[in-house]
């Protein structure tokens, strides 16, 4: 059984000092590609490094939107442009988005947003979206870009949305991610989101060392840790697990182009 981790942040501090036995356990659990996001320029060579020292690891790049002030214009922009451009495992965009929970500059992110879509529909590739407190403003903006620029795919990461904010995305084309946090007991909007996702349309991924899953909750989150989020998907949708991992493998395959 097969697993892909579409959401990793390997690159923080936490895993210094054994990031080698974390990818063993990762391959011991089946998970057999992973995607690292990025949240800053700064980040990007040292993501080249470890998506060299790990095959099956890919990446994205891009800024987050609780770092827009690191953006300064044009010039970041071409940053991420050059680097996705000129390193073949670059297979995304992000992550980006809107976070109005933290942060309450709504017009830079929109701004930084619109600016790393179009750099996304340049290239063809998808979008990673960071989506919090921020749906129906998110929205706007796709549908506005999607009208003026056209289509871009992408998944809403780490989703945490209620039932009716799933569907406004899945209108869209995006898919949806699930992370540890559909394994929480009093997560009750996100399990029904869950359920409503079309199986096409599915993924699974960590965002570690964030959010682990119940078994682990309170502690370092790891890729290994991707078969907690399968497993309570399945039990949501009463599906067999292997079920669940050849599905949400052949979708991030199709969505990244792995």
């Amino acid at each position: 059984m097969q697993l892909i981790d579409t959401h990793v942040h390997v690159n923080f501090d936490r895993f210094q000092g054994d990031l080698e036995e974390v990818s063993h356990r990762w391959r011991e659990k089946g998970v057999s590609k992973l995607v690292h996001s990025c949240v800053h320029p700064d980040e990007f060579e040292t993501i080249k490094k470890l998506s060299l020292q790990f095959p099956e690891l890919y990446c994205a790049v891009g800024l987050h939107p609780l770092d827009t002030q690191r953006w300064e214009g044009e010039k970041t922009a071409q940053k991420i442009l050059h680097f996705a451009q000129s390193f073949s495992k670059v297979v995304a965009i992000g992550e980006m988005g809107l976070d109005f929970y933290k942060d309450d500059n709504s017009s830079v992110q929109e701004e930084v947003c619109w600016r790393q879509l179009e750099i996304a529909h340049q290239l063809d590739k998808p979008v990673i979206i960071h989506c919090r407190d921020a749906a129906k403003a998110m929205v706007k903006l796709l549908q506005d870009f999607f009208k003026s620029k056209g289509k871009v795919n992408g998944v809403m990461h780490c989703w945490t949305g209620n039932p009716e904010e799933t569907q406004w995305f899945l209108e869209l084309g995006m898919y949806v991610s699930f992370s540890g946090v559909v394994t929480f007991k009093n997560a009750h909007s996100v399990h029904e989101s869950a359920k409503i996702v079309p199986s096409e349309r599915l993924l699974i991924e960590t965002d570690c060392p964030f959010l682990a899953p119940a078994p682990y909750r309170g502690k370092r989150n790891e890729p290994a840790y991707v078969l907690h989020v399968a497993e309570k998907l399945a039990e949501l949708r009463k599906e067999a697990l292997e079920a669940i991992a050849s599905t949400t493998t052949a979708n991030a395959h199709k969505l990244f182009k792995l």
